[in-house]
């Protein structure tokens, strides 16, 4: 029998693209909510309970609610929305105790590659010689910078060096005096302009070389076609917060 697979913003530009993708893939479309429109009624829950597992591509503030009804009915969940504070990746930390979570900023197979050569990276390239900055573009109707994806990057960096994001620091949004940069931090750039799918570049930099990692995306679709490979996945899995390692094989 085909894996049933629910999105949670069936209507929205992701939605439609894991529409299309879930058939591709011979899966079966339980259904979806949406904010309006009759046609896809909001309930997260009534979905979670027809549903093998489900997709959410929403909002931020939306995912803590969201992954509690997938709790609730006990639905393995894809979760990649992006810009989640603190607290509610801590809610859905414990969500992942009761249900089977993959929770990644970018589901894009060539990006979670990226994600692994940057760590090895940062690992043979101290910190006191080579800064790392990662600029990322994005479409300007994205609302949340630096992007999921960049922040992603930084914590490869600052796992391959032995520490976390918050305890290296960042440097984003230089303006005016700033002063010399700290030796150990990790910078941010974020540009928004037209239509761009995505570009992320992380750039180790020393006195005397420049090396720079860059994944480009031309088409939103890798990101619908890796939920829909990552849900099918999931399905079976016991509860545990995965990522997009866990699902190419490379955990």
């Amino acid at each position: 029998m085909p894996a049933r697979i629910g999105i949670l913003g069936i209507s929205g530009r992701m939605g439609t693209l894991l529409k299309e993708e879930v058939a591709a893939a011979g899966a079966t479309l339980a259904g979806g909510t949406a904010r309006r429109g009759e046609e896809w009624p909001n309930d997260p829950a009534a979905l979670g309970r027809v549903s093998d597992v489900l997709i959410d591509f929403t909002i931020a503030d939306a995912a803590a609610a969201h992954a509690e009804a997938a709790a609730a009915t006990g639905t393995p969940l894809v979760l990649g929305t992006t810009g989640l504070s603190a607290a509610q990746e801590a809610a859905l930390r414990t969500v992942a105790g009761r249900i089977p979570v993959v929770y990644a900023a970018n589901f894009a197979p060539g990006v979670n590659l990226l994600f692994a050569l940057a760590e090895r990276m940062a690992a043979a390239l101290p910190p006191e010689t080579y800064d790392a900055e990662i600029v990322e573009t994005h479409h300007r109707q994205k609302v949340d910078a630096p992007s999921g994806t960049a922040v992603a990057l930084g914590r490869a960096v600052a796992a391959g060096r032995g520490t976390t994001l918050e305890e290296a620091g960042t440097e984003s949004g230089r303006d005016g005096h700033t002063g010399p940069r700290k030796t150990g931090t990790i910078g941010f750039a974020a540009l928004r302009a037209g239509q761009v799918v995505g570009e992320h570049t992380l750039l180790f930099a020393s006195g005397s070389e420049h090396i720079a990692l860059t994944h480009r995306s031309f088409d939103r679709r890798v990101y619908a076609t890796g939920a829909v490979r990552a849900a099918l996945w999931v399905i079976g899995q016991p509860p545990g917060l995965y990522d997009m390692k866990h699902v190419l094989g490379m955990a």
